[in-house]
């Protein structure tokens, strides 16, 4: 069994019980960018029905951050952003932080609040 199946596996035994809740730790780490992508489709799908899913993912691709509806950004403990995905960059550029317009969010954010 790969990775990929072991994870799908364990997320699917999960969601068979048709919880109102997910909480899923790295559900995309040790992922190819394809599987990682139908995964969180998937979970997409489900939230979309009704249920909450909370989880955590370090560096999602474009499309993987595009899949969400809202984030919550941390750095050393502090929260930086919470709200809407598609909220981030206008939040960042009305703080005068210059966005990067082909960039993956994700990433920009990443290097914009580790930056010294």
């Amino acid at each position: 069994m790969s990775g990929g199946e072991k994870k799908r596996t364990s997320i699917g035994y999960e969601l068979i019980t048709d919880p109102r809740l997910v909480l899923l730790d790295e559900p995309t780490s040790g992922l190819d960018s394809t599987t990682a992508l139908k995964i969180m489709k998937m979970i997409k799908k489900e939230a979309l029905m009704g249920m909450t899913v909370c989880c955590t993912i370090h560096q999602p691709s474009s499309d993987l951050f595009r899949l969400m509806d809202r984030v919550i950004v941390l750095h050393d403990g502090y929260e930086i952003y919470q709200g809407p995905t598609l909220e981030i960059m206008p939040y960042l550029g009305a703080m005068g932080i210059k966005t990067g317009r082909f960039m993956n969010p994700a990433d920009f954010i990443i290097k914009t609040v580790q930056a010294p």
